[in-house]
């Protein structure tokens, strides 16, 4: 699908929509919980459809009215006498998160998903089922697991992904014994940790932090809530940013006490604006594309702690450097750091590319009301923000789409 966005002039007040991290957390929690939990505000993104569809495959009963999940939870230690297949889809967070909780029962387990989800690093799973004697195989559209998850003391790398961690998080509580994982500096991404442990805690799970150490009682039990999901500190940036055009825009239904890392997106505009460089990323790396175009639009900027955009959806500080050199942007990617030049914003005059990420797509539509312009890949945003283009539409964004199949 392609989308064409013209010179707008945006203003207006947009809810944020929910979070998509968030809600991949309380619904994995409400899975596991005995009894039927109730989960609200939700948005059925292809991401979130991932992660109801694999809980489904593991046992647990959801029922979906509007925006609500009634789960009615699953023991995953049980067996259930056949290979379960969990289609994940697109998503990488309902994959890792889900991989620890196919190693409960010893059953053999299929993990799915596109082809680039299957090239996403597994490198800390690989190394416990090693040491553990638990099969898992990789090839170009699955994963199969077979074989008991055991308690113990977890070493992990920081910089890797907090999804190995979080993973972990949701299994290890089930376990008879205790556990504890010890993470090995220097940790990225740890507020994505504090949102899985506070997300656990809702739900009846203690786990005992102390610097980078978690303890993990064995023999817990999840207990049903109901639950909301809080507004997301992600997609709204992509609205905030809209201020930087010229636009006058305010995001209302965010939390002011999150514990997103996402939060920290309006010190680094400011930042960006009153040329305040270095800016690092580390542990906020979804905000990328988005940083990068607010400093197209206010002279540019120095990123460091961009390594980990290589391992998302695209390889994000290269997606953004071809597309801002079509707006006459320079973009220099380094190792672990991006620089954006300035400049004055011109009219592409070739379409953009989404890449297949929706946060490139997203963060190309805020300077193509600016300029103008075209973006093939545009149904990528479905991925975790669905209405995203209706909620540009409603701020006053010319909105025209291309090749939809309806």
């Amino acid at each position: 699908m392609k989308v064409e966005i013209k010179p707008s002039k945006t203003d207006g007040t947009v809810i944020a929509p929910p979070s998509k991290s968030m809600a991949h957390r309380l619904l994995i929690c409400a899975g596991l919980s005995q009894g039927e939990s109730v989960v609200r505000h939700l948005a059925f993104s292809e991401d979130v459809k991932a992660t109801v569809n694999c809980l489904t495959a593991l046992g647990a009963a959801v029922r979906l009215d509007g925006d609500t999940a009634f789960v009615h939870g699953v023991d995953v230690r049980q067996k259930l006498n056949k290979t379960a297949v969990l289609s994940c889809n697109e998503c990488g967070s309902t994959l890792r998160f889900f991989t620890p909780l196919c190693m409960m029962c010893g059953e053999e387990r299929k993990l799915t998903g596109s082809a680039y989800l299957m090239t996403r690093p597994m490198t800390v799973y690989e190394e416990i089922v090693a040491g553990q004697g638990i099969r898992l195989e990789k090839s170009a559209d699955h994963i199969t697991v077979q074989g008991r998850l055991q308690s113990g003391v977890y070493k992990v790398a920081g910089n890797i992904s907090s999804q190995f961690i979080s993973g972990l998080l949701f299994a290890l509580p089930l376990l008879r014994e205790d556990s504890e994982i010890r993470i090995l500096p220097p940790v990225e991404s740890k507020p994505y940790i504090d949102m899985t442990v506070q997300a656990l805690r809702q739900f009846g799970v203690e786990i005992s932090a102390n610097d980078n150490v978690y303890d993990v009682k064995g023999g817990q039990r999840y207990l049903p809530q109901d639950v909301t999901v809080e507004g997301d500190y992600s997609n709204a940036a992509f609205f905030e940013a809209l201020n930087y055009t010229g636009a006058k825009v305010a995001v209302e239904g965010l939390k002011e006490d999150s514990l997103q890392g996402d939060k920290v997106y309006k010190i680094l505009f400011e930042k960006i604006k009153r040329g305040k460089s270095p800016i690092d990323i580390a542990d906020c790396p979804d905000l990328g594309p988005i940083l990068f175009a607010v400093a197209a639009l206010c002279g540019g900027a120095d990123f460091i702690g961009t390594r980990r955009l290589r391992i998302k959806e695209s390889d994000r500080a290269e997606a953004m450097r071809r597309e801002l050199k079509k707006f006459g942007v320079d973009v220099t990617v380094g190792e672990n750091e991006v620089t954006v030049r300035g400049g004055t914003l011109r009219a592409p005059t070739e379409e953009l590319c989404g890449h297949g990420d929706h946060r490139i797509v997203m963060a190309l539509s805020v300077l193509l009301t600016v300029t103008g312009g075209v973006i093939d890949g545009a149904q990528a945003v479905n991925k975790s923000f669905p209405d995203f283009f209706e909620k540009l539409s409603d701020l006053g964004a010319e909105v025209q789409f291309y090749g939809m199949d309806q």
